[in-house]
């Protein structure tokens, strides 16, 4: 089983719109934003062990892109991966199922904000 996670969306809103949702989606769930391309549509962002209370074990990065796929539908594409406690991406001993829990999250709080 892989430890990465690498989904896509897509959703009938603008880039612009769709960009700010996951900006707010990830300040939700209380991660970090590394580093922010607005006319790219990339993010970054890391996420701590404990996230809105609930300890899930390991650290967490994302990658999200948002790009438009035609005049109202924008893609969003999430790469995700385990941090150990230093910020290198894990290559073996991670928890399972705690980076896909977070992209799920992730698009909840998303797709909360776009509603």
């Amino acid at each position: 089983m892989s430890l990465n996670v690498k989904t896509s969306k897509s959703y009938d809103a603008p880039v612009g719109a769709v960009f700010q949702a996951a900006l707010g989606a990830i300040a939700g769930l209380e991660g970090k934003v590394v580093r922010q391309e607005s006319g790219q549509g990339q993010i970054e962002a890391t996420f701590d062990k404990k996230i809105l209370g609930k300890v899930l074990g390991d650290r967490t990065h994302i990658t999200v892109g948002v790009s438009q796929d035609d005049a109202k539908r924008s893609v969003v594409a999430v790469e995700a991966y385990p941090l150990d406690a230093i910020g290198r991406q894990l290559k073996f001993g991670a928890r399972e199922g705690v980076v896909e829990t977070v992209v799920s999250w992730f698009y909840a709080h998303l797709e909360h904000r776009l509603a």
